[in-house]
């Protein structure tokens, strides 16, 4: 299962690398960009004085309580929280081999240094058991050689890394320890948006400091999907808008009754600073995580061997929901075993529910599928344009090795275009030397799109130049899509307002998504 979806080191702020502080990143994911607020977000001054800064002892009584519970919630978390220091060993530059000129020899002595600089890095974590066990982000301890925890109470120790997960940007870390004080660990399915929580870490090298804020929204994935480089991916973030900067990355967010219920990961920003959105991982989503490091050494990650993505309201009709909501199959996942196409499941359905649990979004049904162990077997509830269909299905292990491949474009020979004012396309036919370039199965064609009229239902939905339709999918019967005539036969039968659903072969990712057109939309 895999939504199609990297995490990169910059330098941070103070000479420190920002792949063991907070991942920042400018471009891709951009929440904030664009907003004009005045300073601490108010757009004016008000000349009313605020209620609960009323002189009434009354009014006051319920901040000072919710202030002594901050107070009493960070004594009780703030001793199990960690800084991380990593250090990442000078680098050798060797002279190159060889027969050289004088003058090269002389710029590699001058130009060429023979060893670069240790890099170090700060971030964060926290202690969940008293003999050591700390959890963290993997992107703070990924490339470091050195790692240094500094515990609340002044103590350091020199730290190994037990195991870490860049599908879910989790690690495991230990200390040689024993009855060190322990955050508690919280349960993020009960968390609800608006909710106060507090964020504790060390950012931009200010040790074991606090922010506060609420619980903005959850399973956020969207652009984040852009931080990871798997597609085994789970991406379902808390977002806060509790202060968090570099430095942040793998320390708790705490809810109102101090139990950890995320770890500190992203920040959207265009500058690498706070910029009033922070995201979490889920805690519970983390635990499972943990546990199998420390069981297994290894994440044994269950899959169900399709690429999904959330549900538009073109798909939601093409299904025949009356809810936009769901995970729609779009083919089997490039590589690995494939147990939902071998349960019988098919591009086009859309999951709604997974033993009894609904299913609204990708992240839902990932986190589901997530708390289950391979080889176990799950009920799964898909909608397949308009019928109920039911599966049971095995679920298999991900790969522990993913490639990472490409192919050439798709369109190419001297087939006749033809252009379809309908769905704003020109598609042109695949020879079979195309479709073996392609990277397409042999017995597989279809038609590639050259062209896509900006404005048109297929904008940014079919895309010139990689997109190849091999089928369509609804109205039924399914049927392959092979020549013009092929799609030329169901278009002729569509009037505005229906939808087209389309299996469509992407060659760079080696695999299938279904597209939902509706006409005259």
């Amino acid at each position: 299962m895999s939504p199609h979806d990297t995490r990169r080191p910059r330098l941070g702020a103070f000479g420190i690398v920002a792949i063991v502080a907070i991942i920042a990143f400018a471009g891709g994911l951009i929440l904030a960009g664009g907003m004009n607020l005045t300073p601490f977000g108010f757009a004016q001054q008000s000349s009313t004085p605020a209620r609960l800064a009323s002189t009434s002892t009354g009014s006051m009584a319920p901040v000072a309580d919710l202030s002594n519970g901050f107070v009493s919630i960070v004594n009780h978390v703030r001793p199990a929280v960690v800084s991380i220091t990593t250090e990442r060993e000078a680098r050798v530059q060797r002279m190159p081999q060889g027969q050289m000129p004088p003058g090269m020899q002389d710029f590699f002595r001058q130009f060429g240094p023979q060893q670069s600089q240790p890099q170090e890095g700060l971030g964060s974590g926290f202690i969940v058991s008293p003999d050591g066990y700390i959890l963290t982000n993997n992107h703070v301890v990924a490339d470091a050689d050195k790692l240094k925890v500094k515990l609340f109470d002044g103590h350091v120790y020199p730290a190994k890394v037990v195991g870490r997960d860049p599908t879910t940007d989790v690690a495991v870390i230990k200390i040689d320890a024993s009855g060190l004080p322990t955050a508690s660990l919280g349960d993020d399915s009960k968390a609800e948006v608006g909710q106060w929580v507090l964020a504790i870490g060390n950012p931009l090298q200010l040790d074991f400091t606090v922010t506060a804020g609420i619980i903005s929204a959850k399973g956020r994935s969207g652009n984040l999907k852009s931080l990871y480089n798997s597609q085994w991916a789970i991406v379902d973030y808390i977002q806060t808008d509790a202060a968090i900067n570099p430095g942040n990355s793998g320390g708790p967010l705490v809810d109102i009754n101090g139990n950890v219920i995320g770890i500190n990961s992203a920040i959207a920003s265009q500058t690498g600073y706070y910029s009033g959105y922070g995201f979490a991982i889920p805690i519970t989503l983390a635990k499972s995580v943990m546990d199998d490091i420390i069981k297994y050494g290894k994440v044994r990650r269950a899959i169900l061997g399709v690429s999904i993505q959330d549900v538009d309201p073109a798909a939601a009709q093409a299904a025949g929901l009356k809810d936009i909501r769901g995970a729609q199959v779009q083919g089997k996942s490039p590589d690995g075993p494939s147990p939902a196409t071998d349960a019988g499941m098919e591009p086009g359905d859309v999951i709604t529910s997974i033993d009894g649990q609904q299913v609204d979004h990708v992240a839902q049904l990932q986190r589901i599928i997530r708390m289950h162990k391979p080889g176990e077997t799950v009920d799964v509830t898909a909608m397949r344009y308009g019928k109920q269909m039911d599966f049971k299905v095995r679920l298999a292990e991900a790969p522990n090795d993913e490639q990472v491949a490409s192919a050439d474009s798709a369109a190419s020979g001297d087939n006749p275009v033809s252009s379809y004012d309908k769905l704003g396309i020109t598609v042109q036919p695949l020879s079979s030397d195309d479709a073996s370039r392609a990277g397409m199965p042999a017995s597989q064609r279809g038609l590639a799109v050259t062209d896509v009229k900006a404005g048109s239902v297929a904008y940014r939905q079919l895309f010139p130049g990689s997109d190849v339709i091999v089928k369509v999918l609804d109205p039924r019967p399914a049927h392959d899509v092979r020549t013009v005539a092929d799609l030329n036969e169901t278009l002729s039968k569509l009037k505005d307002g229906d939808v087209i659903s389309l299996l469509v072969f992407n060659p760079q990712l080696k695999g299938t998504h279904v597209v939902n057109l509706q006409i005259g939309e």
